[in-house]
């Protein structure tokens, strides 16, 4: 399934790519900069990435397993946005099937995973770092969004996450305060006191956190060259993120050097 999402998602972003106009042509061009970072993102990395994973995951690779389920709970928290913050079009459809494939993949590819056999092979990981990496950033998020949130809700105005993209409400942050930032801080709490679930969780958080950081990096290259306001500050702290992120991945799996035979 996950192989299946990744193909016709990579379709979806070349798609998307050649033909900006006719997919976002009726997005704000905050949303336009942010789709096309996204795709490029998702057709250079994060696709490949899901079915390399997948392939070694299949040979008994508990790193690989763990970081695959991190790269499926990015693509069903950004098909999540794509299917229900962009105007219904031609790739429609395609982005639900990415979602739905996505979404039982990373279910039913948690489910197989005993958490105190993933903590045993872990165990000597050092995951104290990680886990205090976790809850510091998911509560630098969190004040992030409630800093714009907050006020906008006290003055009954949009807020301006949302305003810019011509939305409502925007879909990022009910995701990361409902879903994502509560489940990086449990994970993270859990690394610190060594406990089997953030064994399980904690690799993929990484590599979400890791990976939903690209397309920020990438969007104010966008933006420049189409003409738009760029954000260059969001560039050193955002990379800072995305560089600890990956690293502190890398640490915790790196025991892990057994494949053993794929069920």
């Amino acid at each position: 399934m996950s192989i299946a999402a990744a193909c016709i998602a990579g379709i979806a972003n070349a798609v998307g790519l050649a033909d900006v106009d006719a997919i976002y042509g009726k997005e704000t061009p905050a949303f336009v900069d942010q789709a096309i970072a996204q795709d490029t993102v998702g057709l250079a990395v994060v696709c490949p990435a899901v079915v390399v994973l997948a392939l070694l995951a299949r040979r008994g690779s508990l790193a690989a397993h763990l970081a695959w389920l991190g790269t499926l709970a990015f693509t069903v928290y950004n098909y999540v946005i794509y299917t229900v913050s962009i105007h219904v079009g031609p790739l429609f459809l395609l982005w639900v099937a990415v979602l739905g494939l996505s979404l039982y993949a990373l279910i039913g590819g948690s489910a197989v995973l005993d958490r105190h056999v993933v903590a045993a092979r872990l165990q000597h990981s050092r995951a104290t770092l990680a886990g205090w990496f976790l809850v510091i950033a998911a509560a630098l998020f969190a004040a992030l969004w409630l800093r714009d949130l907050i006020p906008a809700i006290s003055s009954g105005r949009v807020p301006t996450g949302a305003r810019e993209l011509g939305l409502p409400s925007s879909p990022v942050h009910v995701l990361d305060l409902a879903v994502f930032l509560p489940a990086t801080a449990i994970a993270g709490i859990q690394l610190i006191r060594r406990q089997p679930p953030g064994y399980l969780i904690g690799p993929g958080m990484l590599v979400f956190l890791g990976l939903t950081g690209l397309p920020i990096l990438l969007t104010p290259f966008i933006a420049d060259a189409r003409g738009e306001p760029p954000g260059w500050p969001l560039l050193l702290p955002m990379a800072a993120i995305v560089l600890a992120s990956i690293t502190l991945a890398v640490r915790l799996l790196r025991t892990d050097r057994t494949f053993v035979e794929a069920p």
